[in-house]
């Protein structure tokens, strides 16, 4: 057998779970280790049969379901980089995808076939197939009866997937991470959270994220456990399958949700070992609020695409409702001068800067983003605010550029941006995230028009619906005469934040506020203090 990095650790980890129970759904679909083993081959013979060679990319955009991680682990066994999208992104999103990974073979979804089979030969693909969220689909016809395999070699720093990621500036980068940055940082999770073969995890997150795909089923192949997977997060679903499982991974939207059931109590989450949230700041109010009502204290933690984890308040210890924890086992953070590099004091707030095993090898392609996201001594540039305290947990302060994270998932502006000041009539927008009780952060972008020009906020979310995932479409629209700006005519979004940061309220819009900001452009100027930025009142 070849020596394939990650799949060597998941068999050492798991040597006397054959018959353990890996997966199950709660339908009562269920696959052991041993079958998990044999369906990956059975994927890897038939990825290697459509041509897929060690190094090559896979691209796949479908919706989540046992059969889409199994072609992850498939991929893998091939020595090729998986490389996941988000199912709900459109065509002319996918097309970038395409054309900057340059994968070998591209996965979608069977409804989607029509459409993206244009856009991946465009692309210069030529095997495009297809899997359906029920495992049918034409790439489940090229499966064999034998399960035989034998692992490509791949070592510690081959490249084992891509994940795309952006700042707030230019198109979406992909992270490229190695077979050590999956297998070092899922050891450390095992280790830190306590996971053993005794754990069952709720999954229900997406898998086409580094929380749902690399945290959460690397930590339950590393640790022997399993899984309960369900396609979606449904909080009253969840709450149910508590008295089954022992773990539950999620974004703070999960937290909130979870505490509108009134069935949440201590006795429903007995079972339960350990809450975890990620991917989103959680508010100190629904720690504390959370904890009210089970007794659980919710374990924070923060990591990034690039990077995997690198804190985590701690299994067993004082969790800190607002800080993200201490630094992991193996990880180095620092808190630095953002335009010096220069190490700051525990107090002071920096950029966070990470140096370890579980740090990416750089950008698919872009070596001069990749050379600006690190210092000379190897330390990867965040581009987060915090700070340390004197226990040595790391406090969160904000993000150094304007990347929103809603219900989990990335938004960045100027994507957004783009497709707006394309609409006939607008002149240029702002788009910028807002607290929100439900959602964390909520998109609402802030748009000029040309004079005369008369757009409403539907017919503009109605336009973005086509060009973008419905994650991304603002969630209001508010219009004005023109934007914030300072001495360089940047736009202030610092004062629009301001301006709108109680626009929600519980997840709901704060409906007085709101009618003011979305009225008739003809009504008076405002006067006073917001004079340098008038509202269409």
């Amino acid at each position: 057998m070849s020596s394939n990095h990650f799949f060597r650790a998941v068999r050492n980890a798991a040597p006397a779970r054959a018959t353990g129970t890996f997966l199950r759904t709660p339908s009562g679909f269920s696959w052991t280790y041993s079958e998990m083993l044999a369906h990956s081959g059975r994927y890897a013979r038939a990825l290697q049969e459509l041509g897929l060679q060690p190094g090559d990319r896979l691209v796949a955009q479908v919706e989540k379901s046992p059969q889409a991680l199994i072609l992850y682990l498939a991929t893998i066994r091939c020595g090729g980089i998986f490389l996941p999208l988000n199912p709900a992104y459109t065509d002319s999103e996918v097309a970038y995808f395409l054309t900057d990974a340059g994968p070998k073979v591209f996965l979608c979804d069977p409804a989607r076939r029509e459409g993206l089979s244009t856009i991946a030969a465009n692309a210069g693909i030529e095997a495009v197939e297809t899997l359906g969220q029920d495992g049918e689909g034409s790439f489940s016809a090229r499966l064999r009866a034998t399960a035989d395999f034998e692992d490509a070699s791949r070592g510690p720093d081959d490249c084992a997937a891509i994940l795309y990621t952006s700042g707030t500036t230019g198109p979406s980068k992909g992270a490229m991470l190695t077979h050590d940055n999956l297998v070092s940082n899922a050891q450390t999770l095992v280790s830190y959270w306590r996971f053993s073969r005794r754990d069952v995890l709720l999954h229900a997150l997406p898998i086409f994220h580094t929380h749902g795909l690399f945290v959460a089923v690397n930590t339950v192949l590393f640790s022997a456990s399993q899984m309960i997977f369900l396609p979606k997060f449904d909080p009253a679903e969840c709450l149910g399958l508590m008295p089954q499982a022992t773990v539950l991974m999620g974004v703070p939207t999960f937290y909130t949700r979870l505490l509108r059931q009134d069935k949440l109590s201590p006795e429903t989450t007995s079972h339960m070992r350990l809450f975890i949230s990620g991917s989103a700041p959680l508010l100190a109010e629904t720690h504390r609020a959370f904890f009210e009502r089970t007794g659980h204290k919710i374990l924070e933690r923060y990591g990034m695409t690039e990077t995997g984890m690198n804190t985590s308040n701690p299994c067993e210890g004082e969790r800190r409702a607002g800080s993200a924890g201490l630094v992991l086992p193996g990880v180095l953070l620092r808190i630095a001068n953002p335009q010096t590099g220069k190490p700051l004091a525990r107090g002071e707030t920096g950029i966070i800067e990470v140096k370890g095993p579980n740090v990416f090898m750089g950008y698919w392609r872009n070596p001069e983003k990749t050379a600006q996201a690190f210092r000379a001594d190897g330390f990867f540039i965040t581009g987060d605010l915090g700070k340390i305290d004197d226990d040595g947990y790391l406090h969160i302060a904000g993000r150094a550029k304007d990347l929103i994270i809603s219900g989990g998932l990335n938004v960045y502006p100027k994507e957004v941006e783009a497709e707006i000041n394309a609409l006939p009539g607008v002149i240029e927008s702002a788009v910028i995230g807002v607290p929100h009780g439900d959602f964390g952060e909520a998109v609402i972008a802030v748009a000029v028009t040309k004079p005369g020009v008369r757009l409403d906020e539907r017919s503009v979310q109605a336009a973005l619906a086509e060009r973008l995932a419905k994650f991304k479409v603002p969630k209001r629209v508010i219009f004005a005469r023109e934007l914030p700006r300072n001495a360089m005519a940047k736009v202030q979004k610092t004062i629009l934040r301001e301006e709108f940061k109680e626009l929600f309220r519980q997840g709901e819009p704060n409906g007085s506020r709101l009618r003011r900001a979305a009225a008739a452009p003809e009504q008076a100027e405002p006067s006073g203090p917001e004079a340098h930025f008038p509202l269409r009142r």
